[in-house]
């Protein structure tokens, strides 16, 4: 017979500091804590590939892990379940970013105007107990509108998007922006937690 105990859930680190990972998250009613991963970002902008994104998102994970181990209390992420993503734009096998400047964002919207690209997050989910984990990919196929100078200007100008890969963020754009998306709109904001909640179960959290 099954007691409650049973069913207590490990707890949840979520390691990412972006605001909207944390506004998705809060859509699965789990509890978790934030904590910042220490890991230097880099990838190859000019040449995308699936594994080098996987592998940049477990990277995150991971260097939680490791400063718990390098910490003075080696139990502080005991029994817990480390969550790590990176999304990333691509156009034309180039990795877009998070743009240096206004003028860099404005270049990023240019170039992306009138055309399809896609989106993709790497999603990592690590036991801290027994170091197994799980890395899914998820592509979203955005087309844009074909912007003008005066409303890429604008974008940039009050929405302040240097925080945002490709210089956008989907949940403030309307159709004059945007003319269609193909795949998961929350994967394109930064987090597809209907796939997140598929890996939790598959470590065996009650929902």
């Amino acid at each position: 017979m099954k007691t409650e105990k049973d069913f207590t859930n490990k707890k949840i680190i979520l390691a990412s500091q972006s605001p909207r990972r944390h506004s998705l998250i809060k859509k699965l009613n789990v509890d978790f804590n934030v904590v910042s991963p220490n890991f230097d970002e880099k990838l190859d902008t000019d040449n995308y590939s699936d594994e080098s994104i996987q592998s940049l998102s477990l990277k995150k994970a991971m260097s939680v892990l490791d400063l718990n181990q390098q910490g003075t209390d080696f139990l502080l992420y005991k029994n817990c379940l480390i969550v790590s993503a990176d999304t990333v734009v691509v156009l034309d096998n180039k990795i877009y970013g998070k743009p240096k400047n206004e003028e860099c964002a404005k270049k990023m919207l240019a170039q992306l105007s009138n055309r399809t690209h896609f989106v993709v997050t790497a999603v990592s989910v690590v036991d801290a107990d027994t170091k197994n984990f799980i890395t899914r990919l998820v592509k979203t196929y955005v087309t844009f509108q074909d912007l003008p100078e005066s409303l890429i200007d604008s974008y940039v100008k009050n929405q302040k998007p240097l925080d945002k890969a490709g210089a956008y963020g989907i949940q403030e754009m309307g159709s004059e922006f945007i003319k269609d998306v193909q795949g998961d709109l929350e994967n394109v904001i930064g987090l597809p937690t209907k796939t997140l909640k598929e890996m939790l179960e598959e470590f065996g959290y009650n929902f």
